[in-house]
This record gives structure tokens, C-alpha cells and sequence, in this order.
């Protein structure tokens, strides 16, 4: 087995367990800029994506266009911390933005929800306002609280080489 088929699952399990995400990306002065997102994961057995369903903001636009990279970070009043560092890229096909919508749409709970119930999306996948970003993860750490409170169990991390 490899190292990320021994860290992509739990990754996985934990982050659409805690659902919401700190995501930051920076501009091109270096400067870092944070925000709450709901990523939805894919592991397959072989690789792992993520898909951030979102409003094609000039700002998030403007700092994927210098860095294309984000991090992704997961907390949850147990401790339990599980973070993504990736690659990004926009989709603003309709094909994939419809595929988006869909596995957002019929995701398990609680990652799953209806895409149309945000206002600025209520004319569906094809709007203007909605775009698709993958994360393709070049490093992930997951740590259950444990570790860190009462020193039981082990951090995970997988890193591209």
C-alpha cells in the first residue's frame, strides 16, 4: 500500500466529517487571504481530488491566476485537524460545472447539499456566478485530536516526492 492509499481515506472521512474549510490563497505580493469553503473530496483507490463549488470572485481569480495553489484546512472542537496543500485549477465548462453541481447536489451528508439553495446560484450550474475549482493535493496531514490532547495515536502525512 502506498503512503497516500494509507492517508487518502482518512483524509477523506475526516474532512466530510468537519465539512467546512479555512482556504487560503495568495496574491501576487505574497500576501495571504482566507476564506470558508466547502470542498467535496473523491479518492478512487488511486488518486485524490477535490471540487469547491464557488463564485468566480475577481479576488480568488486574480491570486489562482499568480499562484495556483491553495491550503485547505480542516478544525473541529475535538482537535481533529486534517489540511491539503494544492493545486488548482478553474473549470468554468459546462460539462464540468454540471458534473460539480451534481456531485454536490447528491453528496452524502453531511459534505452533500443543494447547490440552488445559495441565491446568486438559483439559475443553476451554468450561471456566470458559479464556477468549479479542482484541488489536486501535492501534500496532506491529518491529525486526530488525540495526538494532540492525550498523546495516544499518530499524524499522517503524504507528500509528493
Amino acid at each position: 500500500m502506498t503512503p497516500l492509499e494509507q492517508i487518502a481515506p482518512t483524509f477523506v472521512d475526516m474532512a466530510h466529517s468537519i465539512v467546512w474549510a479555512s482556504v487560503a490563497t495568495v496574491d501576487q505580493n505574497g500576501r495571504p487571504r482566507s476564506r470558508i469553503l466547502h470542498p467535496i473530496w473523491e479518492w478512487n483507490g488511486t488518486d485524490l481530488f477535490g471540487w469547491i463549488a464557488t463564485v468566480p470572485s475577481p479576488v480568488k481569480k486574480a491570486h489562482l491566476a499568480v499562484h495556483p495553489e491553495m491550503a485547505v484546512s480542516y478544525w473541529t472542537t475535538t482537535h481533529d485537524t486534517c489540511a491539503a496543500e494544492c493545486l488548482v485549477e478553474w473549470y468554468h465548462d459546462d460539462d464540468t460545472r454540471v458534473a460539480v453541481w451534481e456531485k454536490f447536489a447528491t453528496g452524502p451528508a453531511p459534505v452533500g447539499y443543494d447547490p440552488s439553495i445559495i441565491p446568486m446560484w438559483a439559475d443553476g450550474p451554468t450561471s456566470d456566478e458559479f464556477a468549479a475549482l479542482r484541488l489536486s493535493p501535492y501534500r496532506l496531514r491529518v491529525m486526530p485530536g488525540a495526538v494532540m490532547i492525550k498523546g495516544e495515536g499518530e499524524t499522517l502525512t503524504w507528500t509528493v516526492t
